[in-house]
């Protein structure tokens, strides 16, 4: 387990907004180790061991699928947590996820740029 990788994903997972998604791969992406999503699903899988809430049920697979939903405990928990942010699931997936999809290399890029003007 990579102790910092982990941390980071969590960073960047803090800073999904309320009532976006994004997927594993997207943050991967943005950390710079592209192909690393399964790590990132790792990491979520271990954010339970956090001080400071990490909002997993935001991560999603690259379709809009609830993949990690299993990690959340009683079945339905990640559904009705991003039902309760507006987010609409049908059969275990994000529906209009392209909507609803935050990309956190735009997203923070465009954070990063807003704040230096």
């Amino acid at each position: 387990m990579d102790h910092s990788f982990f941390q980071s994903v969590y960073s960047v997972v803090r800073l999904i907004p309320y009532g976006r998604v994004t997927s594993y791969g997207a943050i991967a992406e943005y950390l710079g180790t592209r192909g690393s999503a399964r790590m990132v699903g790792w990491a979520m899988n271990a954010c339970h061991t956090q001080a400071e809430n990490v909002p997993a049920h935001r991560v999603v697979n690259r379709n809009g699928m609830l993949t990690g939903k299993r990690h959340f405990g009683a079945p339905g928990t990640m559904e009705q947590l991003l039902k309760s942010e507006g987010i609409d699931v049908k059969d275990d997936q994000v529906v209009d996820f392209e909507k609803h999809f935050w990309n956190p290399l735009i997203e923070l890029r465009m954070m990063s740029l807003r704040g230096t003007q």
